[in-house]
């Protein structure tokens, strides 16, 4: 399947413009009468037939419509520091995407070798990711903040924090800190929603006590520069209630970390 976005609806119908309309229409040579499949980007998933082509642009009619496409049962956050080497973390945002993650937060912190950074390749990435994984929804890339501001601007949920502590304080795993605060998915339920099934995100059922009023449970997880978050960093997000966690026994990589705490939060979830 072939996912294409748009973000210009009207009425019935939605819009390809720009590159969208010139790879659906030039490179995969979609004509009129075909059946392609939009996504909106919030979620959404819309099954539509192409009635009008023209210069730059393509418009189609929606024929249907599934919400909570390509979903899953878990809002996760990763607040990573951007690595020396921007290509590095490119890589993480591309794979983050595609195991799923809801919110990527680029961290400037005490330790940090790279001090600015734009979103906007990033986004690209992002996008580019969730269409190639099937997925309507496009992970938020939000604007760098610093650790400091993040810690204190950081909402409720189970909120980690992967450093090494230097033996100071107890860390549980990744696995560990997942398990107490947020039984995996019931047996028989998974955590993605199956593509082409009408279902809505916010009807996935996920107990535990994360969960409150039918909400999907809120993940937020640290990760640290090269360098690992400063002494004054890390003490400042136990204080906020951050849980500090570790991600096995081997000196990872910025962008392996991320990676890995991705991928635990997306295994415990599925079934």
């Amino acid at each position: 399947m072939e996912l294409f976005y748009s973000a210009h609806f009207q009425g019935n119908n939605c819009y390809l413009e720009g590159d969208e309309a010139l790879h659906c229409t030039r490179v995969l040579r979609h004509k009129i009468g075909d059946t392609i499949y939009i996504m909106d980007g919030q979620g959404s998933l819309y099954e539509c037939v192409l009635t009008e082509i023209s210069r730059g642009e393509a418009k189609a009619e929606i024929i249907n419509a599934t919400p909570g496409w390509g979903a899953h049962s878990y809002n996760l956050t990763l607040a990573v520091c951007p690595t020396k080497n921007n290509e590095r973390f490119e890589w993480f945002v591309e794979k983050a995407v595609e195991l799923g993650v809801d919110r990527i937060v680029p961290l400037i912190g005490d330790h940090s070798e790279r001090k600015v950074y734009k979103t906007d390749r990033a986004k690209r990435i992002a996008l580019s990711a969730a269409k190639q994984s099937l997925k309507a929804a496009i992970p938020d890339i939000a604007e760098p903040v610093s650790v400091r501001d993040f810690i204190r601007s950081s909402a409720n949920g189970l909120r980690m924090i992967a450093y090494c502590f230097d033996g100071e304080r107890p860390r549980l795993s990744v696995k560990e800190a997942l398990a107490s605060a947020t039984p995996a998915a019931p047996q028989g339920a998974s955590g993605i929603i199956t593509p082409g099934v009408q279902q809505d995100a916010s009807e996935i059922s996920t107990p535990g006590i994360m969960q409150e009023h039918g909400a999907l449970p809120d993940i937020t997880i640290l990760i640290g520069p090269e360098g690992d978050f400063s002494p004054e960093e890390a003490a400042l997000a136990l204080e906020a209630g951050f849980l500090p966690i570790h991600l096995g026994p081997s000196r990872l990589r910025t962008e392996t970390a991320a990676l890995a705490a991705v991928t635990a939060v997306y295994l415990h979830f599925l079934q």
